[in-house]
C-alpha cells in the first residue's frame, strides 16, 4: 500500500504547485525559473489525470475480460496493476493543497 500510486490528494501534483507557487513568490512570475516551473507543473498535472489515468482504465478492461477468458478456459489469470493515475478532483485537491502549503511558508 505504500507504494501504490493514485489516491486522495495527488502528491505529484501537490509538489509540482508548490515549487511552481514557491518559485513564483520568491523569483517573481515574469522570471525564467517560474515559467520552467510552472511547464513542469502542467506536463504532470496533464500526465497524471490524462496518461497514467487513461492507462490504469485501459488495465481494469483488460483484467475483466482476463477474468473472463479464464473463467471459460479455466486458466489461471494474473491481473496487472490497475490504480496508475488520478481522477481530476484527486489532482485539483493536491494542487491547491500545494499551493495553499507554498503560501503558508512564505509568510511563516
Amino acid at each position: 500500500m505504500l507504494w501504490r500510486t493514485g489516491g486522495m490528494p495527488s502528491s505529484h501534483s501537490a509538489v509540482v504547485c508548490a515549487l511552481a507557487t514557491a518559485t513564483g513568490i520568491y523569483e517573481g512570475v515574469s522570471s525564467t525559473y517560474f515559467v520552467i516551473a510552472l511547464i513542469l507543473a502542467l506536463v504532470v498535472l496533464r500526465d497524471s489525470v490524462g496518461v497514467r489515468r487513461a492507462s490504469g482504465l485501459q488495465a481494469k478492461a483488460l483484467n475483466n475480460l482476463g477474468r473472463q477468458i479464464a473463467k471459460i478456459t479455466e486458466q489461471e489469470f494474473h491481473s496487472v496493476k490497475e490504480i496508475q493515475g488520478h481522477t481530476p478532483l484527486e489532482v485539483l485537491v493536491g494542487s491547491c493543497l500545494g499551493i495553499v502549503i507554498a503560501v503558508v511558508i512564505f509568510l511563516l
